[in-house]
C-alpha cells in the first residue's frame, strides 16, 4: 500500500537535511512542495515527478499529494524546517482520511539560527509567527504579551513581508514593556542556507531594515547575555 510522507527538509541547506529525510525523499516517486522548497532539494530529486504550487497553495498541494497516494504511488510532501511547526503535517493529517501518513522531523529554523548565534535557546522558549494570514493579529499580540511577561526566550518567525512591515516593530514594543532594552537579540537571515547573514543587537537597537521574511528573530530573556561574541541564555547551573 502506498504511503504519504510529510518531510521536514530543515532550513534549506542539504547539510542540515537528516539522513532519514534524505532517504525518504530519494525513495519516493513523487515530490510535492512549494516552488521555493522544491528548488532547495533539486539536487536529490532529479528524475522524479515534481508537483509544485505557489504561495497560499497549501490546501491544493496537500490534496494533490493525497491523490498520488490514492493512485498507489509513494509520495512525499516537503516543508522547510520541521513539518509540524508551521509546516504541512497538521493540514495533511486533517485531510488524510484512511491514507497512511508518516511525519519525518526536520531541523527548525529557530534551532539552526540559535546555533549560529551561540546558545540563546537554553531554557524555556516559544515560537511566535507574526503572519496574520491564518491567525488574527489580536491573537498574536496576546501571545506576545503572554510570552514576554513570562520571561520566555522568543523566536519570531515570519517577522516581515512586502505587505506587512509594522508588525515586527509592534512586537518589539510589546516585549520591551517587560524586558530591559539591553536584552540581546539575534537576527539571522537565511539560517543554514545560501545568503546567510546575521546580526547581534539589543531590544533597543533592533535593525528593522535588516529584517525580512527569511529572518528569524531570537529575543533573549532577562538572564540572556553576550560573551565572546556569542549569545548565551543560562540554564541555571551553579558555576
Amino acid at each position: 500500500m502506498a504511503k504519504l510522507y510529510v518531510v521536514g527538509i530543515g532550513p534549506g541547506g542539504l547539510d542540515n537535511l537528516t539522513y532519514k529525510a534524505a532517504n525518504v525523499i530519494k525513495k519516493c516517486e513523487v515530490v510535492v512542495g512549494y516552488k521555493f522548497y522544491i528548488e532547495l532539494v533539486k539536487d536529490i530529486i532529479v528524475g522524479k515527478k515534481i508537483i509544485s504550487t505557489g504561495m497560499k497553495g497549501e490546501i491544493e498541494r496537500c490534496k494533490l499529494a493525497l491523490q498520488e497516494v490514492e493512485n498507489g504511488i509513494d509520495t512525499c510532501i516537503i516543508s522547510t524546517g520541521d513539518p509540524g511547526l508551521y509546516g504541512m503535517a497538521g493540514l495533511i493529517l486533517e485531510l488524510a482520511g484512511d491514507i497512511e501518513v508518516e511525519v519525518i522531523p526536520g531541523v527548525s529554523a529557530a534551532f539552526c539560527a540559535a546555533s549560529e548565534l551561540g546558545a540563546p535557546i537554553m531554557h524555556d522558549f516559544c515560537t511566535i509567527s507574526l503572519s496574520d494570514l491564518l491567525t488574527p493579529w489580536e491573537v498574536i499580540e496576546k501571545r506576545l504579551e503572554a510570552a514576554a511577561s513570562a520571561d520566555f526566550v522568543i523566536a519570531i518567525y515570519n517577522p516581515k513581508s512586502r505587505g506587512r512591515k509594522i508588525q515586527i516593530k509592534r512586537a518589539i514594543e510589546i516585549i520591551r514593556k517587560y524586558q530591559n532594552g539591553e536584552v540581546p537579540v539575534g537576527l539571522v537571515k537565511n539560517a543554514g542556507r545560501e545568503g546567510n547573514d546575521r546580526k547581534m543587537v539589543t531590544l533597543d537597537t533592533v535593525d528593522f531594515e535588516f529584517i525580512d521574511m527569511m529572518t528569524v528573530v531570537l529575543i533573549g530573556n532577562s538572564k540572556t547575555y553576550i560573551k565572546d561574541g556569542k549569545i548565551i541564555t543560562p540554564r541555571g547551573y551553579n558555576l
